[in-house]
């Protein structure tokens, strides 16, 4: 195992909500990190909306400040934030802003303005977008509530296309989420075990823009963190090798990225954020979303005790690690 240790810190994102580098975040990127999620707060989430303080004060100085010194430690590194076409918009209005009626507009002016949002990103140093949202949701769904693109499949494809070919075009990687779709659920995944109903028929039209976004060429993409009985009735689906399994049969060979496994990790069962991680990492995914106040060196112990029991490959853990640091080494200019 002896690249293992850099491997275990190579697979995990960890998400700020200031942007603040502590010393055990300086640690993780000395020590083989190579991707961190400039995040926001609980409010600002729900609110779907930086706050007033944020947005007087934060500069895109500011938030270069913080990815040059990630860059120092870490090399080249997937920075990521959550810059939705609609919903949550990290940057405020340190960027340009999308048309609200994204269904008026057309391919062309999506694609443009969201090159110059990601143009304008890449000059602060950020590289990954976790957006856009693909979920049509035509139910229930209180997790996504003012963050989606439609209820027509072919026009949230049409949207999330051209976003993700003016995102990647100027050079951010597109994260698209959260496969396969959360048509209707009965909860909010963030705070509470949720569920979504029905079965594989019920997912069919939300795979559409799965397909779209495939087809645009995004180097990512995020499964859920819900329970979806219509792709696997055991696990959520960023812990789902059935679910990673049919992303990948669709012809998708990116980067596959979980979901919070803080929600995942704690609601599901006995399982907790080491545990999660370590059962995303079996499943296929390559890059774990989860909170950076979490004892990052305690999950890395406990995900080299997984190797080391054969509860975990190894092999499956240095591929994952492999394809995060190709990733991150593809966004150096």
């Amino acid at each position: 195992m002896t690249n293992s240790k850099s491997d275990a810190y190579a697979v995990l994102l960890p998400a700020i909500d200031d942007l603040d580098l502590t010393d055990p975040l300086a640690r993780f990127l000395d020590e083989g990190g190579r991707a961190f999620l400039i995040g926001e707060t609980r409010d600002e989430y729900v609110g779907r909306a930086m706050s007033k303080a944020r947005r007087a004060t934060e500069t895109a100085e500011d938030i270069r400040n913080l990815t040059q010194q990630i860059r120092h430690r870490a090399g080249p590194a997937l920075v990521a934030l959550d810059q939705e076409p609609a919903g949550i918009c990290r940057l405020h209005g340190l960027v340009a802003a999308l048309p609200d009626d994204l269904s008026a507009a057309s391919s062309g002016e999506i694609e443009r303005i969201s090159f110059d949002i990601a143009t304008a990103a890449r000059g602060m140093g950020v590289t990954l977008f976790l957006s856009p949202v693909l979920d049509v949701v035509t139910g229930r769904n209180p997790w996504l509530s003012g963050r989606t693109l439609g209820t027509d499949p072919d026009e949230v494809a049409r949207v999330a296309a051209a976003f993700i070919r003016g995102v990647e075009s100027a050079g951010i990687i597109s994260c698209a989420k959260h496969f396969p779709g959360h048509h209707d659920i009965d909860g909010d995944p963030a705070i509470e075990v949720a569920t979504v109903s029905g079965g594989a028929g019920d997912l069919a039209p939300g795979m559409i823009p799965m397909r779209a976004a495939i087809n645009a060429e995004a180097r990512a993409i995020m499964t859920g963190p819900a329970l979806v009985p219509g792709m696997d009735p055991v696990m959520p689906s960023s812990l789902s090798a059935p679910t990673i399994g049919r992303l990948r049969e669709m012809g998708f060979t990116g980067l596959v990225v979980s979901d919070d496994l803080d929600a995942i990790g704690t609601l599901r069962g006995e399982r907790n954020v080491a545990g999660a991680a370590i059962a995303a990492l079996a499943a296929g995914s390559d890059l774990l979303l989860l909170s950076a106040a979490n004892d990052l060196e305690e999950i890395r112990t406990r995900i080299l005790a997984a190797v080391s029991d054969g509860t975990l490959p190894e092999a499956r853990l240095a591929d994952a690690a492999a394809r995060v640091r190709a990733l991150a080494d593809s966004t150096e200019v």
